[in-house]
Parts: C-alpha cells; structure tokens; sequence
C-alpha cells in the first residue's frame, strides 16, 4: 500500500477559515530538487510613495497537519504596515507597490512531491520564487 500524496488529495488540508484564503502551490518535479529552495512571500498591493521602503508585520508559520505529517504555512495577520521616514512631497502621486512581510526572506525546502500551502488573510497576496544553488566549487586553502 503506498503513502497518499498530498497534491492527490488536498483533503487532509483544511478549507480556509473566514476571512482566510487558501493558496496551492505545485512545484514540478526536477532532477535533484536538493540544489533548489522555494522562498515564499507574502503581502498586499498598496498605494505609497516611490521613495520610502514599507513592510508589514506579521510572520509565516509552519505547522503540521496532524495524522498526516504535511507541513502548512500560516499568516495569522498582515500589519500594520509600517516604512522609512524620508520625507517626500506631499503633492508626489502615490504608486501601487507590493509590500511584502518583514524579515529575512522565508525560504523552504523544494519537494515537487507535496503542494505547499498556505492560509493568509483574504486581503494578502502569495507570492513565491524558486533559487537554485551552482556548482559546489572546493574552498581554497590558507
């Protein structure tokens, strides 16, 4: 008998809570997945000012779907958003941006074997990127 594959069978997934969208990602299968990382990214449209660097507070976390062992990522809010101070006219158009969560980027293992999922409020935008390592060069000595 062999292991149900999460991307057959998003039941073991819950359905998105109110409030909450669900977002499914199926990554495809690569020669040696162990070179690659996925970096997930999570934020919101919004309209600012070209010059200042804005951010949400808020964090993904990983949990694990119990009787299943799948990990799911959780945004439980997304805010309040918060930026730098450079002062700028206040006549200057506001520009639609991407704004993404604080932090070091959040990046997770590549397995094209299960979806990565992830529950964030309905108002928040998933985004993702896959990186890729070159060859493993050998340190030079002294």
């Amino acid at each position: 008998m062999g292991r149900v594959r999460a991307d057959e069978n998003l039941q073991a997934y819950p359905a998105p809570a109110e409030g909450t969208t669900r977002y499914v990602v199926h990554l495809p299968e690569q020669e040696d997945e162990s070179v690659y990382q996925v970096e997930l990214i999570v934020g919101k449209t919004v309209e600012v000012d070209e010059r200042n660097r804005y951010f949400f507070a808020g964090e993904i976390q990983e949990t694990t779907i119990a009787g299943w062992g799948f990990p799911r990522y959780d945004v439980a809010q997304l805010g309040p958003m918060a930026g730098t101070l450079i002062a700028v006219d206040p006549e200057a158009p506001r520009v639609p941006r991407f704004v993404r969560l604080r932090g070091e980027p959040y990046l997770i293992r590549y397995n094209s074997k299960l979806p990565i999922v992830l529950y964030v409020p309905s108002d928040a935008e998933v985004r993702y990127r896959v990186w890729t390592a070159g060859a493993v060069a050998p340190m030079p000595q002294g």
